[in-house]
């Protein structure tokens, strides 16, 4: 056969084969794929619809509850961590630690684009189905151009697989009053939540180690946002599961632990649902009225639990919720063998110090506790102390009357008139006795404080005024042996520029002027305008230092008489051997005084007392650069910071885990 012969055939066979694949590439073309549905909740905000994805493990959680579901059977699915509740046949989620408006649930397959913010809004599940259903019908026949009316009378329109658009009806009026509708500006239309721009987070561990109270403090509102604790709470919970996967990484490969949990205690509802706010409304006056509301709705808390009527509710309302939460919490997680930790911001921290200072402790951790069982030195008295008491008012002689009536101090306080002379007392000391008992009385609150069924291992406090509470109450000194009595550990938490918070150290401490430990960054290191700041520091001094120096040299030799040249030498070896002695006592030149300022704090620990069981209270946080600014201008920010601040929440899981013997994956310098 000749060459010319076999062209047509080659000819034949190379169209053969390139319409096999164009059949090849329309089949795959037309081959439909189920879309992948993932589930939303709509959070409503000042009348406005958000629909926000739940996480990827909750989706696929809800998802497989939903084929498992019968068609009239209700299934209730615990979400975000069992902090809700999603049923599946009424749609709908709600909270379950908390009250919150319940949220409607959507199983989300296809999307359009909003009219206001462009953000996707999830159509019906009715409608999503129908839409579903024409695409693959498009996709099967590869027939497309196709329309669809939606509930609304809104056209939508498949052109093609990447190319969806939906037609909003715009009513339009003419200058005779007639209004017609035309098609708005189309929107476009998306299959699947793998083609809209969303952040879906993968999940929260399901393991819980440990679980944590956190309290607020004056107001419905905890930031500068004015968000409630519930929101700032959840931002506190988001924020300790990115510091666990950053500084936690090993103990979490190898399963050791999963997460904390933080739950909301809100007391300012239950408070302000008393009727005491009409009665303040009857009193307001009209001017400013936004101020005043304000100032009713915040400020006036802190007169409330100073009051004794108020300051019961308040701390009744406190320890029934956080014992309502800890069973609830228990109940819905039967197998929990972790601990219990508490947390107050600003007037919430004192609500709760005060609660553990009046904590009863179990029989077995009575020994050698007795002398911490009260405040002891802070008033000049402990419970043991009814004879010190008489010593110091002068009546002695009464000791063996209380004694035989085995009165104590709380005993004490809680005497009248009638108790004393019902005792024997005469009455003149009986009038010294029942005036140091009102003074006593000054000083606290008085309030029956409910007990917790349970032992707090930490207690932490945000932006805290409890030492200046204490202080105005008339506590002068904290006894350096006093713990609470079952709560080991306490640490106080403040920004340097928060303008509410004060220090605890220097009341067990009053002697010796020391700074606060320095919270680490969370990424290591102080921050560079800090370490900028010290380093013109030190280098101003060692200027100073130099000049000085050389000032007192050159004065020295202008008023000393010359000398001989081989004095003058011996002068100086006795010098150099007396620098070389003194030096053994000094620090070295080239030594970095922060090594030596360690090395010297080391040598002499400061002995801060048994609060936080020998370690250290006070702890301040490191200010932004822009902060260092104007002090004043974020003073209210630094009340309010603590929400959102890794360095305050990479602390809290430190001392947490570290009761459990895990440890941080690199130390913070």
């Amino acid at each position: 056969m000749s060459a010319v012969e076999q062209q047509p055939a080659d000819a034949s066979l190379s169209s053969n084969s390139s319409s096999s694949f164009e059949v090849v590439e329309a089949d795959a073309a037309n081959k439909y794929e189920a879309v992948v549905p993932h589930w939303f909740y709509c959070k409503v905000t000042d009348s406005r619809e958000r629909w926000i994805p739940f996480s990827t493990q909750d989706s696929e959680k809800l998802e497989a509850a939903q084929k498992m579901r019968k068609d009239d059977e209700e299934l209730v699915v615990p979400i975000s961590g069992g902090r809700y509740d999603v049923h599946l046949k009424q749609r709908q989620c709600y909270a379950v630690y908390w009250e919150e408006e319940v949220s409607e649930v959507r199983r989300c397959t296809w999307f359009y684009k909003g009219e206001k913010d462009n953000k996707y809004v999830p159509y019906s599940e009715s409608f999503s189905e129908e839409l579903e259903e024409a695409y693959m019908i498009a996709v099967t026949l590869d027939e497309w151009k196709k329309k669809l009316e939606s509930p609304n009378r809104e056209i939508i329109i498949l052109h093609n697989p990447k190319l969806m658009v939906h037609y909003h009806p715009v009513t339009v009026s003419d200058d005779w009053g007639s209004s017609s509708a035309e098609q708005g500006r189309p929107r476009t239309v998306k299959r699947g939540v793998e083609n809209i721009s969303v952040d879906i987070h993968s999940g929260e561990p399901e393991q819980i180690d440990h679980l944590v109270f956190v309290v607020h403090g004056i107001g419905p509102a905890c930031d500068i946002r004015f968000r409630s604790i519930i929101q700032c709470v959840n931002d506190f919970r988001a924020v300790s599961l990115s510091m666990l996967q950053a500084h936690f990484r090993k103990a979490q490969e190898q399963q050791q632990i999963g997460r904390v949990e933080f739950l909301p205690v809100n007391w300012h509802s239950r408070l302000h649902s008393t009727g005491v706010d009409v009665d303040l409304e009857r009193i307001t006056l009209p001017s400013i009225n936004r101020l005043r509301h304000f100032i009713n709705d915040t400020i006036l808390d802190v007169f409330f639990y100073n009051s004794a009527t108020y300051c019961q509710t308040i701390v009744d309302t406190v320890a029934s919720e956080m014992n309502r939460l800890y069973l609830l919490f228990l109940q819905r997680n039967p197998d929990y063998k972790g601990g219990v930790s508490i947390a107050g911001h600003s007037l919430g921290s004192l609500i709760l110090f005060d609660l553990l200072t009046n904590q009863k402790a179990s029989s077995e951790d009575e020994d050698g506790k007795e002398k911490s069982s009260q405040m002891g030195a802070s008033r000049g008295a402990d419970a043991s102390g009814v004879k010190e008491i008489l010593e110091k008012l002068e009546l002695s002689e009464y000791s063996t009357v209380f004694e035989k009536e085995k009165m104590d101090r709380q005993a004490l306080l809680l005497c009248t008139e009638q108790n004393l002379k019902d005792m024997g007392i005469p009455l003149g000391p009986r009038m010294k006795i029942l005036h140091y008992i009102s003074s006593e009385r000054e000083t606290q609150v008085s309030a029956n404080y409910p007990q917790l069924i349970y032992k707090p291992a930490i207690f932490f406090a945000f932006g805290s005024p409890i030492g200046m509470f204490l202080t105005v109450r008339g506590v002068k000194r904290i006894d350096p042996s006093y713990s609470l009595p079952t709560c080991k550990g306490f640490f106080n938490i403040f920004h340097p520029f928060d303008p509410v918070a004060y220090r605890i150290e220097p009341m067990i401490v009053p002697d010796v002027e020391f700074e606060p430990m320095l919270l680490p960054h969370h990424k290591g290191r102080k921050r560079m305008h800090l370490e900028l700041k010290e380093g013109l520091t030190r280098m101003s001094m060692d200027l100073k230092n130099n000049l000085l120096g050389s000032l007192r040299v050159a004065w020295q030799s202008f008023t000393r008489a010359p000398l001989p040249a081989v004095e003058a030498a011996s002068t100086e070896s006795e010098a150099e051997s007396q620098n070389c002695s003194d030096g053994q006592t000094e620090v070295k030149p080239n030594e970095p005084p922060a090594a030596a300022a360690a090395a010297k704090e080391e040598a002499s620990p400061i002995n801060v007392g048994m609060l936080n069981g020998g370690h250290r209270i006070d702890y301040v946080l490191q200010e932004k650069p822009i902060e260092s600014f104007n002090e004043y201008l974020f003073a209210l920010q630094g009340h309010l910071c603590y929400w959102e601040s890794e360095d305050t929440v990479l602390l809290v899981l430190k001392e947490i885990y570290q009761t459990q013997g895990i440890m941080l994956d690199q130390p913070l310098q």
